[in-house]
């Protein structure tokens, strides 16, 4: 079944704490999975900037960018993290019919966390 986007403005209004009408799972897990994503992307790329040089250019070019910061740094597993991250966002915010449990959803988390943790300031 296709994803009907239009339940993204029931999860905005819900998340706000207005009145609305009851959230899917789907928009939920979706959400969610978008921001896992953004959470790790914006801590490496923060943690690159201030302990590795990267310059960031504050466009989408920093997505892959980083990555390959990471890759060439010979932190494999974080641009690896990171890769699987980008591939479950993108299908979360663009494609109509994907498969979500929550099983992705945790193994998401897991990559994310690592990513943190592997990261964190010292």
């Amino acid at each position: 079944m296709s994803f009907d986007w239009r339940e993204y403005l029931d999860l905005a209004e819900a998340l706000m704490g207005r009145d609305s009408k009851p959230i899917t799972i789907e928009a939920a897990f979706r959400c969610s999975m978008s921001r896992i994503y953004y959470a790790a992307f914006c801590h490496a790329r923060n943690y690159a900037q201030k302990k590795q040089s990267f310059a960031a250019k504050c466009n989408a070019s920093d997505h892959a960018r980083i990555r390959e910061h990471f890759r060439s740094s010979g932190m494999i597993r974080i641009a690896g993290n990171l890769d699987r991250l980008r591939q479950w966002r993108n299908a979360c915010d663009y494609e109509d019919s994907i498969e979500i449990s929550e099983r992705s959803y945790d193994a998401m988390m897991a990559q994310a966390k690592y990513v943190l943790e592997a990261l964190r300031d010292k």
